[in-house]
């Protein structure tokens, strides 16, 4: 299930020099050199303190709750792991597929790493703040649990490095080694009270296992994210059992949808939020298909005792506890989103920097004809504040 650092050299690692590891000579790799980053200035805020965003003399602030960075370095310290021979995005896709990413990146990696690119990206959207977490190829979750801790640590000091740079612009989103509840539990709390991230970024599985699969044991996570008030968001990396989806990039245009669905149905039926009713969930890409047929699920548990082992009210029930961001690509489907679960639940997220983003938000929140003023700026950044306890200055 887990797979150690196997490095030739360790100089980007801070686990040893690998003479303990017991490597052969076909599983070895050289990580790629990558510059190390100056130390993470630690922010003054708690997270449980509203951060203070300086205002450009806007009555409201439009931040973008769903966007991604991507550290080179932690990347080069991971190619031992092989992601692309363990992660479902690439695993289930074919050739054709490999290459468009491939050109992507090349495209793309200013926007995901350099950040005054980001930062003129973000004026020419009209985002004022990014509440940015960790490239979804940046989880690790099939890292053994020592190394799997490392690489979050530097993943998350880095991001806490660029909101101390530009604290006016950003706030940050950690990640945690869900593959050691224990160890995510820690990791999460020191990321919150010392490093004053805004929430955290998790999968929608751990190595193919469900959130809510006993086997994982992850309470005592959510058990501290309930205490620490701290939002989840939650983000796919492709479905994990895609053998018929490997054409058409359908492992990200169904497949990443697909899997918020059975994750977000997990999480409910499998009693997570009756245990921790006070969790908070964001849900990617407009919550996946349940968000948009909920009616089925509602009809099994009444129609089926195996559908209602857990549950004492009906699924769909739960649905409103969770928040979604605007990513539905269609003004329509938005306003029956903001519709069925009120517009305090819904929040502006473009998928930056990524080609399977919404590039003009606020063109697609503005195409909801039927808001009010009022609760436009709410789904444009009044309920990202709130939820990430931001605030203008």
């Amino acid at each position: 299930m887990f797979f150690s650092c196997q490095a030739l050299s360790h100089e980007n690692c801070s686990h040893g020099d690998g003479s303990h590891l017991n490597l052969g000579s076909g599983e070895m790799a050289i990580a790629q050199k990558a510059p190390r980053s100056a130390s993470a200035t630690k922010p003054k805020q708690h997270a449980s303190q509203a951060l203070k965003i300086k205002s450009k003399n806007k009555k409201s602030l439009n931040v973008d709750i769903h966007c991604h960075y991507q550290n080179s370095e932690v990347g080069a310290m991971a190619a031992p792991l092989k992601p692309f021979e363990r992660e479902p995005s690439i695993v289930f896709a074919n050739q054709m597929t490999r290459d468009v990413n491939i050109d992507q990146m090349k495209v793309r990696a200013a926007k995901l790493s350099d950040i005054p690119t980001r930062l003129r990206d973000m004026d020419k959207m009209g985002i004022d703040v990014q509440i940015v977490s960790p490239a979804p190829a940046q989880y690790f979750y099939y890292a053994e649990p020592d190394f799997g801790l490392e690489l979050s640590r530097k993943t998350n000091e880095r991001i806490a490095e660029i909101v101390a740079m530009h604290p006016d612009r950003f706030a940050g989103m950690c990640t945690v080694p869900l593959q050691h509840p224990k160890m995510a539990a820690k990791e999460l709390e020191r990321c919150v009270k010392k490093l004053g991230m805004r929430g955290v970024e998790i999968c929608t599985n751990v190595n193919g296992i469900d959130l809510a699969d006993k086997r994982l044991g992850l309470d005592v996570f959510f058990a501290k994210a309930q205490e620490l008030d701290v939002t989840i968001f939650m983000h796919p990396m492709g479905f994990t059992h895609a053998d018929r989806m490997t054409d058409h990039y359908f492992n990200n245009i169904i497949g990443n949808p697909l899997e918020s669905t059975l994750a977000v149905s997990h999480l409910i039926f499998g009693g997570v939020l009756d245990r921790f009713p006070g969790l908070k969930f964001v849900v990617a890409h407009g919550g996946g298909y349940l968000a948009h047929y909920h009616a089925r699920m509602d009809h099994g548990w009444k129609a089926r005792p195996d559908s209602r082992t857990q549950l004492k009210k009906k699924p769909s029930s739960y649905l409103k506890k969770f928040y979604y961001d605007t990513i539905t690509f269609d003004s329509g489907m938005l306003d029956s989103l903001i519709e069925k679960y009120s517009v305090k639940h819904v929040l502006l997220g473009s998928d930056y920097p990524y080609d399977m983003a919404d590039d003009n938000p606020l063109k697609t929140i503005q195409g909801v004809l039927n808001l009010t003023d009022d609760e436009r700026k709410l789904i444009q950044g009044g309920n990202a504040a709130k939820l990430f306890k931001l605030s203008k200055r």
